[in-house]
């Protein structure tokens, strides 16, 4: 995407009391925000057409076409639309990009369109614990799970279990933390480290941290997996790890 903002918006003082959200200051500078925030995002993203081809069932339709159901939940500026579109054939996917936040759904709509014109890909503005699914054969929750309030969570991947198609998988990607005080001290100063060397300030670390308390709420690994065995899922794998973020496989 050309004319990327700068991530500024914590460059100077807040009052403490700010919280995070997706307005039309973070879609602005969104795309700057995660590749210096996320370690391995890029790499996280390359591999869900990969997982797409060889999981993704591409079911027969009336007309004779084949295709794939996918669901991108909390998509934001659509990242994972663009890694699938541009890796399949306009007739191969149907993309439902879901996003509760006008701005980021908006955006998203307004870039997609423009690069991938011919890819069936429908944005829909609506909360994602509320919406019912279509079968599919691919979800992914990428950095999703942990806005959403822990008791919402479990029902959500239900949810999404129920509509998945046998064989059809789960993609689930979030900020950890580690029940071990001293280790996940560790890890998270090496996060912000991480930080540091992309360009960000103590300030703005700082200012970050404190927009996101009680707004991005983590859980344990062993949580996670343990939650998706509860919604329903047969197995589940950590298949990308790097620091304090992890991308989960679930296979239904």
């Amino acid at each position: 995407m050309s004319n990327i903002a700068h991530d500024t918006l914590f460059a100077t003082p807040l009052d403490k009391t700010a919280r995070f959200s997706f307005d039309e200051e973070v879609v602005a500078c969104f795309p700057d925000m995660i590749r210096r925030s996320v370690p391995g995002y890029g790499q996280m993203l390359a591999m869900l057409p990969i997982f797409a081809r060889r999981h993704c069932l591409f079911r027969q339709h009336d007309d004779g076409k084949k295709v794939s159901r996918i669901y991108d939940l909390g998509c934001s500026l659509g990242a994972v639309s663009f890694a699938l579109a541009d890796k399949f054939a306009p007739d191969e996917l149907q993309i439902l990009a879901v996003d509760i936040s006008a701005p980021m759904i908006d955006k998203a709509k307004t870039v997609l369109t423009e690069h991938y014109p011919h890819h069936h890909i429908e944005f829909i503005l609506a909360d994602i614990c509320e919406l019912p699914l279509q079968e599919c054969d691919m979800i992914v929750l990428n950095l999703t799970l942990q806005f959403l309030s822990p008791d919402k969570r479990l029902d959500l991947l239900k949810k999404c279990h129920d509509a998945l198609a046998d064989g059809g998988i789960l993609i689930l990607t979030e900020k950890t933390h580690l029940n071990d005080e001293q280790d996940d001290a560790w890890r998270v100063e090496r996060y912000y480290d991480f930080k540091r060397a992309n360009g960000y300030s103590e300030l703005e670390i700082s200012g970050k941290r404190n927009a996101l308390e009680n707004v991005l709420m983590t859980d344990t690994l062993q949580t996670h997996h343990d939650r998706l065995s509860q919604a329903g899922f047969e197995r589940s794998l950590t298949w990308f790890m790097f620091l304090n973020f992890a991308s989960m496989i679930a296979f239904k």
